[in-house]
């Protein structure tokens, strides 16, 4: 098997910072984490000159960048897009959906295996993350309210019984009719149920979490905060993830979608242990600023590139995120004032704890996928190295 020896480098590990740190990889695993420069015999050798070497970054939301989205249906869709992302840091990423009829879902499906098979020089596709149509017409967001109905067991049961081992998670709002039953369902064919586009309130949000949703899709964007009914105030979704201490969260910290104050108040309140960073990203991610399609090519929608995020053309909303991953470290950073060493952990071993695959990825331990990512100090990536090999390198 190749060897590879990444030397000089300030190695980022779950509980601390190792300057002039070496890291070694055999094949596609990692077997060594010294300080200093260590032998490793027939290795080839990267020095990193001081740089960080962290954990590969994990995405567990992003419908797309390059001028690529993964509901266009295509193979060259998923593979240019997973080559954008790596580009950024990215070795591991969740292809989401959007509300759409369910023959397009289920081409979305077929297109993805056949993607996975075909990806080597993209971020590893982990699975597929189904987002909608069982939303909230009053949250509906950018998601196509044509397609938007209640939980219809018939359907999601007919799409797991031939998809299960592809799809990682499904977003659907809990208070929809049936809604428990669909948490309950997936949960009990390992699949992550998340709220999201809802207007539920906490008495619902709780059952909920009874009944298996235990994340919650983009904190903020598309559901309800506190709401007054015949004059009663009530928590809404926002105060329930607050309130519910094992919920877990991702947030789109591309400084757009949340003002440095709410990224504050997040991290103080959930902790980096219980916050994912995504990126939630359109096609235009990676792409100049201008007009782009939120959405497949043939059936999407017209929006606007401007300021660092996608708007409508009206600019009366946005439209999608824009971000990187890098993107979102360096906000946390330095618009939320976090360290980091948590910053790094909410887009590696959060993300791959919430998404159960924190045995195989998530940190630089010995035994694990050689997935790291080579940085600068301002976060700017340097190389990218998926299962022990240099897909990107500036």
């Amino acid at each position: 098997m190749e060897r590879l020896r990444l030397i000089n480098g300030r190695i980022i590990t779950p509980y601390r910072l190792i300057e002039n740190g070496s890291v070694l990889i055999e094949g596609n695993k990692i077997v060594g984490i010294e300080q200093g420069n260590v032998s490793f015999k027939d290795a080839t050798v990267l020095d990193v000159n001081g740089m960080y070497i962290a954990p590969g970054f994990i995405d567990m939301h992003t419908h797309g960048a390059g001028g690529h989205d993964f509901m266009d249906g295509t193979v060259e869709a998923f593979l240019g897009a997973t080559e954008t992302h790596a580009r950024y840091g990215t070795t591991s990423l969740v292809p989401t959906t959007l509300t759409s009829r369910m023959d397009e879902l289920e081409h979305t499906l077929a297109v993805f295996r056949e993607a996975a098979g075909r990806n080597v020089n993209g971020s590893q596709m982990l699975g597929l993350h189904l987002e909608g149509p069982y939303f909230s017409m009053k949250q509906c967001g950018a998601q196509d309210p044509k397609y938007i109905h209640d939980p219809v067991p018939g359907e999601y049961e007919s799409i797991v019984r031939k998809s299960k081992d592809i799809i990682s998670r499904w977003s659907a709002a809990p208070e929809l009719n049936g809604a428990l039953e669909f948490g309950r369902f997936m949960t009990k064919h390992g699949i992550l149920a998340s709220i999201a586009h809802t207007d539920a309130i906490y008495e619902d949000v709780i059952q909920a979490f009874e009944n298996g949703f235990t994340h919650m899709t983009h904190l903020y964007s598309a559901m309800s905060g506190v709401t007054r009914r015949h004059a009663f105030r009530y928590a809404g979704v926002i105060e329930s993830a607050f309130l519910i201490d094992e919920m877990t969260v991702e947030i789109i910290a591309d400084g757009v979608h949340l003002p440095p104050s709410l990224l504050q108040l997040i991290y103080k309140t959930k902790g980096a242990s219980r916050i994912a960073l995504v990126t939630d990203s359109m096609r235009a991610a990676g792409m100049p600023e201008g007009p782009s399609i939120l959405g497949s090519l043939k059936e999407g929608q017209s929006v606007i590139v401007e300021d660092g995020v996608a708007k409508l053309h009206d600019r009366t909303a946005f439209a999608g995120s824009v971000a990187t991953a890098d993107r979102l470290v360096r906000n946390m950073v330095n618009l939320a004032g976090v360290n980091l060493l948590e910053a790094v952990q909410m887009i590696t071993s959060t993300p791959a704890k919430i998404c159960g695959i924190f045995s195989e990825k998530g940190s630089i331990a010995v035994g694990k996928q050689a997935d790291l990512v080579i940085f600068d100090q301002d976060i700017t990536i340097n190389q990218t190295i998926i299962n022990g090999r240099v897909i990107y390198s500036k």
